[in-house]
């Protein structure tokens, strides 16, 4: 059952309107439904082409969140083979909503690190709805240390409104354990690449995504706070959350024209939820051009290329 957003209603009518066609034509074989259905359909199209290319912050912070959205499990069974989930913080214990192991992308052994939020009820509570706590993030770093000895290239996948802000987690260090990650990320001497496919909220998302290149799905959305939290702080009114999002430049387009992400993977029309294969095919073709790129390099200057390119971020604005 297809999920649709607000602005979404042209083209919920429409659809819904295929669907009772469709529904008549097979209790009914006598009625010839197909040419209404073509014309339909052709409208569909236009109308999601139309809005599309038309989508405001807000709307583009809507499509980010889509519940249809593929999420790091999608991405990791269709690009990646042989991947190995590793548990635990060797501190305080698991927590699922980051996923990280080891695997094999085009035949190389790579160690995969990301958020994965949950595609349904029971999913969503086991990984927290993408939020990580300490024990998280700590994995991050045993798994980012790993890659580091044996010299694996790093994939990080990003999809999460930030890290969890409970009582327990600052407890446990959430801080601390989300710099630590941040330095880790910038310490490694191998290939670290990163894609933010949904969500990039706040240091949940800048733990793990520290890259040499740092890509956004078009319809993705990466900031410092969520649109209803900047409303709450500056405002405190939640419901501006619109004119937050408008205002913080927190899409793909406006944070490659700022230098803080390196290219734009570009969505089908309508969204990755409306092709789920396509965005993640187009993610694995950019992820073995930049480990080309990258594998040309020493492991020092990997290193330092990061560094500065984090350096380098707002200086020639």
């Amino acid at each position: 059952m297809q999920t649709y957003l607000d602005f979404e209603k042209p083209i919920s009518d429409l659809e819904g309107k295929i669907h009772e066609l469709k529904k008549l034509a097979d209790e009914n074989e006598s009625i010839d439904t197909t040419d209404e259905i073509t014309r339909l359909e052709a409208r569909v199209k236009e109308s999601v082409k139309e809005i599309y290319s038309k989508l405001g912050a807000w709307e583009k912070t809507q499509v980010a969140r889509h519940p249809q959205r593929p999420h790091f499990v999608d991405y990791a069974a269709h690009l990646f083979t042989d991947f190995t989930p590793l548990a635990g913080d060797r501190n305080f214990g698991e927590d699922a909503a980051i996923q990280a192991g080891l695997a094999r992308f085009n035949g190389m052994p790579v160690a995969l690190i990301g958020q994965e939020k949950g595609h349904d009820t029971k999913s969503r509570l086991k990984h927290n709805f993408g939020s990580p706590r300490p024990e998280g993030y700590r994995k991050a770093i045993r798994i980012l240390e790993l890659a580091d000895r044996f010299k694996l290239p790093i994939i990080s996948l990003i999809d999460t409104a930030g890290a969890y802000p409970g009582v327990g987690a600052e407890e446990r260090g959430q801080a601390e354990a989300i710099a630590r990650s941040t330095e880790m990320c910038l310490a490694v001497k191998v290939p670290l690449i990163s894609i933010v496919i949904g969500e990039g909220g706040s240091g949940g998302a800048i733990a793990i995504a520290t890259g040499n290149k740092v890509y956004m799905l078009e319809h993705s959305i990466y900031s410092v706070i969520s649109p209803e939290g900047a409303a709450s702080i500056l405002w405190r009114d939640s419901t501006r959350a619109r004119e937050a999002a408008t205002n913080m430049k927190i899409t793909a387009e406006d944070l490659k024209s700022l230098g803080i992400i390196d290219d734009i993977i570009a969505e089908p029309v309508g969204g990755a939820h409306r092709d789920p294969m396509f965005v993640i095919n187009a993610a694995g073709k950019v992820i073995a051009s930049a480990l080309a790129e990258l594998g040309k390099l020493s492991g020092e200057e990997v290193r330092n290329a990061r560094r500065q390119k984090f350096l380098d971020i707002g200086r020639n604005l």
